[in-house]
């Protein structure tokens, strides 16, 4: 197991390089390999093509952070965790930038956006219960957060996490207030 891991990120480092150098869609797996001087052969016994060893960074390098920390119970946690995640994607912007370009079905926004379904079905079930939305609601949600991921990681002038998170908590808290006070109006 261990070996494997060391091929996986082998291959996954020649990736990112490539990626700083070449558009995606111009690496081939070929160039992966040499870049790491192993053979084809390795890289298809780990991957199902490039698109894959993309989703698989991601894989390994954010989900089990979210998986450690998703169960948490206050708000100020839930928050740290959602600053945690822009964080890493901040820190990790080149590259995030390219993967959020690529098109097509096995896309990283597609990975990313199936990842963050039951997220948000759990979320969504402990706040207004699991009869309370429906397919239609999960998938605008979750479009709605690849693109914002998107339109934040792609602007030029990408803001500081921190400053994300803020402007986002702001934006919801004062929509939530909002409807709060409209559904309470006097008729």
């Amino acid at each position: 197991m261990a070996d494997s891991n060391i091929t996986k990120r082998a291959l996954a480092t020649a990736l990112r390089e490539l990626m700083e150098e070449v558009p995606f869609d111009k690496i081939q797996v070929a160039h992966i390999c040499e870049r790491c001087a192993m053979n084809r052969k390795s890289f298809y016994y780990h991957f199902k093509d490039k698109y894959d060893l993309v989703n698989w960074i991601f894989d390994t390098e954010i989900i089990p952070f979210i998986r450690r920390n998703c169960d948490a119970q206050q708000y100020d946690q839930r928050v740290e965790l959602l600053l945690e995640i822009c964080r890493y994607f901040y820190e990790n912007r080149s590259f995030y930038r390219k993967a959020l370009k690529i098109q097509g079905q096995n896309s990283f926004s597609e990975h990313f956006r199936e990842y963050i379904r039951p997220i948000l079905k759990l979320r969504l079930t402990r706040l207004i219960g699991d009869t309370a939305y429906d397919e239609f609601t999960l998938d605008f949600l979750a479009d709605a957060a690849v693109c914002s991921l998107e339109r934040w990681l792609l602007d030029k002038n990408c803001m500081p996490p921190e400053q994300m998170v803020t402007k986002l908590l702001t934006f919801v808290q004062r929509c939530a207030q909002a409807l709060q006070e409209e559904f309470h109006e006097p008729n």
